[in-house]
């Protein structure tokens, strides 16, 4: 990673140099605005809390094996190349991104696997394993995605949000594609095998979302990876971070680490900045947020009591939480795939226990990453490095994290060992794990939540938060509880709409400075 500069102590009256922009939060969607801030010729501060950029894109290093900490899924790739593009340069130079095959495999209770292949042909072969006619309903599946992106991609989510009249001029193509349907109910119309129709339905879990409420329109995804395909950074996501952090530097932004923002300073209805919790000031004519929405209106914007979202505070649905189990392996596991999704007994009912419910069950659906099948440099030779994600309730499940941490790492390698990683409590190593409790003090995320607000219907589009904040003009969001939504494509579009809107912006004021009389 690109060396971090150190927190330091300043006094309270000690304030940075004024800029155009200052970008609270670097993750990737404060990384997007930042840099495409600066290549409509901004100048550009971006803060961020961590001795490193990437918001939860960090590396971890433990007895020679490396872990990527955050994102590991790379789609939609061309959003990263232009991030490059901006300033004249291919990502290719900087960053060999590997297609994979299979994307994904999974493991069922019942000891059955099914790859998601790269082509539609593998991928209909190993369909046919399961049940033949589901070939055709894949087929329909797919149209029905390809026609949902085609409007929920292509025209909505670079496109902002901060009119109803923009998503109502939207509703009869949404209408007409039926996206009040849930992503399983979807899923579930198409194909009939019901071990695939998990497989086909987990993509909401990406984002943060129940398949069993999130919108028709997450289904999106399937055609997103059939037209650009699945990938890994070589190096991992700490290298893209790294990669990103040079590109920063080039093009002039300034990147200040170890600055925990503690509040948002305002004048006159509007942004002027924001202040830090060592007491240094940031000035700046336009803030743009990556930070989680609810804790920056509710602990960076004190007193603020104006409503911010059409569903209010009491009634909000957060997305669940995420324990996170990494370790590296003695030996390797070639049988493991780069992405295997580790499914138990129960789905629909293990789902609403975490979302609906918010207790701790003890049984669980897991994501395994093991980045050393496609890199080996993730781990010594002859060894593997492993990241293992289960969804957990979020915090306000009464879950005794202190306690529990231990307890699910033990069930969670058991399970394992009993299925595809014979051996595994021998040849462990190194391992540690991150809870709901770290998501909250680590990110500052509000209760925890692994990916902000739940992707539900009445949590998208006009009704997620708004890019621009609608009563402080100057204040906007790139980032995962935004429109239009989380996941690594939808905080890069994130800040393409905040580009957008500051685009309009500077058109209607150069169109206002043309009316001005001579």
């Amino acid at each position: 990673m690109t060396p971090a500069r150190k927190a330091q102590s300043f006094s309270e009256t000690t304030s940075a140099p004024k800029t155009d922009m200052l970008v609270i939060g670097a993750g990737f969607g404060g990384i997007a605005a930042a840099l495409r801030m600066r290549a409509r010729g901004y100048s550009v501060t971006l803060v961020d809390r961590l001795q490193a950029i990437g918001g939860r894109a960090q590396v971890f290093e433990r007895g020679g094996f490396r872990h990527d900490a955050g994102p590991t899924v790379i789609t939609a790739p061309f959003l990263f190349d232009e991030l490059f593009e901006l300033f004249g340069e291919a990502r290719e130079d900087h960053l060999d991104f590997r297609p994979l095959d299979p994307w994904y495999r999974f493991h069922f209770h019942d000891g059955q696997q099914f790859d998601y292949r790269a082509t539609v042909e593998d991928t209909n072969r190993e369909i046919e394993r399961f049940s033949p006619a589901d070939v055709k309903g894949y087929a329909g599946l797919l149209e029905t995605s390809r026609r949902i992106f085609a409007i929920g991609f292509e025209k909505l989510a670079d496109r902002p949000f901060t009119r109803f009249t923009a998503m109502m001029a939207q509703v009869p193509a949404l209408l007409r594609l039926r996206s009040y349907r849930t992503v399983a109910g979807l899923v579930n119309s198409h194909i009939r095998h019901p071990l695939l129709r998990q497989a086909f339905s987990i993509h909401p879990l990406l984002v943060g979302g129940n398949p069993f409420t999130t919108t028709s329109i997450y289904a999106l995804i399937h055609y997103l990876e059939r037209r650009w395909g699945v990938f890994f950074c070589m190096g991992g996501t700490g290298r893209l971070v790294e990669q990103l952090h040079r590109l920063l530097e080039r093009a002039g932004v300034n990147v200040e680490l170890g600055v925990d923002i503690e509040q948002i300073t305002m004048a006159g209805g509007r942004a002027t900045g924001a202040t830090a919790t060592d007491g240094r000031r940031f000035l700046a004519d336009r803030v743009i947020c990556n930070g989680d929405p609810p804790t920056v209106y509710q602990q960076m914007l004190p007193g603020e009591t104006r409503s911010k979202r059409a569903l209010p505070e009491r009634a909000t649905q957060y997305s669940m939480g995420l324990y996170v189990l990494f370790f590296g392996t003695g030996r390797t596991y070639e049988d493991v795939a780069h992405h295997t999704i580790w499914m138990g007994p129960r789905y629909r009912e293990l789902l609403a226990d975490i979302f609906d419910r918010k207790i701790l069950a003890d049984d669980f659906s897991l994501y395994l990453h093991r980045p050393t099948a496609t890199d080996p440099s993730f781990a010594p030779q002859g060894c593997d490095s492993f990241y293992v994600l289960c969804p957990v309730p979020n915090l306000l499940g009464d879950v005794d994290w202190s306690r529990e941490g231990q307890a699910l790492r033990d069930r969670i390698v058991g399970a394992l060992e009993r299925t595809i990683m014979p051996g595994l409590s021998e040849v462990i190593s190194d391992d540690f794990w991150m809870t709901p409790e770290d998501f909250k003090n680590d990110y500052r995320s509000m209760h925890g939540a692994g990916f902000s607000i739940a992707p539900i219907f009445i949590q998208s589009a006009w009704f997620r938060y708004h890019n621009r904040d609608p009563h402080i003009p100057n204040l906007y969001f790139a980032a995962a509880g935004a429109h239009p939504g989380a996941g690594m494509p939808g905080v890069l579009c994130s800040a393409k709409v905040v580009e957008r809107l500051i685009e309009e912006e500077e058109q209607a004021a150069a169109s206002q400075q043309l009316a001005q009389p001579a």
